[in-house]
């Protein structure tokens, strides 16, 4: 009788034992999913605060880069006034200073236009709509056949995809990357460029599970060793001098952005003296975007409830 006794007071006291690990093990998993919503509500705020920065920032350089332009076209209307008025009156040291200060303020305006250009992709973007890039192509030919006549390239555009995208950023991507093979190339050589594209089943993008499109760009210019292949997106990094080629060193870093903008990236392939080829993955379908205006879209704000 008393080793019944003894075995139902030890199965009381492991089943007491196990009541309390539970309720431990309770308490502990409130405390990791409080922890876990705490964290989680601080990187939302840190995210948003992020965001605020970003476009506060973006903001600033748009309105910046705008404020600039009004003293640059002055300084370039008082020194054209002085070499029309007084030209002939100028020593000639005097004419090459007027000339010096015409050269920095064209580079100074295309500098900021670009700046603008830069700050826009994200500040003044669009809604996403489904292009055709063989269209949006065949209009960025149109505009650069003045260009590719005095350089006496050929451009061939093959077949291209349609996407969800901002028109007028895939006009500015193409636009950019065709003009840097008409730029950067060969003395004595004529440019070559072919652009074309499709569906790549190989390719993936972060946080994307639907198709991914590919562009492809290429020329047959002067090339660039590939050691440089991140400094040629980063902005105001030129591999040449400005006496060599003109321009800001924005345009390629604006083709990131834009690609960036679109959950997509770049890259290039190039070989010193025999050209490059630039290679942009983009989403077919806007998954992200589209989530992300069916989530804001289903809040209701309180003065409708």
């Amino acid at each position: 009788m008393s080793e019944r006794k003894t075995a139902e007071a030890m199965r009381e006291q492991l089943l007491a034992e196990l009541r309390l690990e539970r309720e431990r093990l309770q308490r502990l998993s409130e405390s990791l999913e409080e922890r876990v919503r705490e964290r989680t509500a601080d990187l939302a705020r840190s995210n948003k605060t992020l965001e605020q920065r970003n476009r506060e920032l973006q903001d600033f350089a748009y309105v910046a880069s705008h404020d600039l332009q009004e003293p640059l076209r002055k300084i370039r209307a008082f020194a054209d006034l002085l070499k029309a008025d007084h030209g002939s009156a100028l020593p000639e040291e005097g004419a090459f200073y007027v000339e010096r200060m015409q050269d920095a303020a064209e580079r100074m305006s295309r500098l900021i236009s670009d700046l603008l250009d830069f700050s826009r992709v994200m500040t003044r973007a669009r809604p996403f709509e489904r292009v055709d890039l063989n269209d949006i192509a065949e209009d960025v030919l149109s505009d650069l056949e003045l260009r590719c006549r005095e350089t006496g390239a050929e451009v061939s555009i093959g077949a291209l995809p349609s996407l969800d995208a901002e028109r007028s950023q895939m006009a500015r991507l193409l636009q950019n990357l065709i003009s840097n093979g008409l730029k950067f190339h060969r003395e004595g050589v004529p440019p070559r460029i072919e652009v074309r594209g499709g569906i790549d089943p190989d390719a993936r993008l972060p946080g994307i599970s639907g198709p991914v499109a590919y562009i492809e760009v290429e020329d047959n210019g002067i090339g660039f060793d590939e050691k440089y292949l991140d400094r040629i997106f980063s902005p105001f990094q030129r591999l040449h001098g400005q006496s060599d080629y003109s321009g800001t060193g924005m345009g390629l870093t604006i083709c990131r952005r834009i690609a960036e903008h679109h959950e997509g990236t770049i890259t290039a392939r190039s070989t010193p003296g025999e050209g490059s080829t630039f290679i942009v993955h983009l989403p077919v379908r806007q998954e992200r975007k589209e989530a992300a205006a069916a989530q804001e879209a289903a809040v209701v704000p309180e003065s409708a409830s």
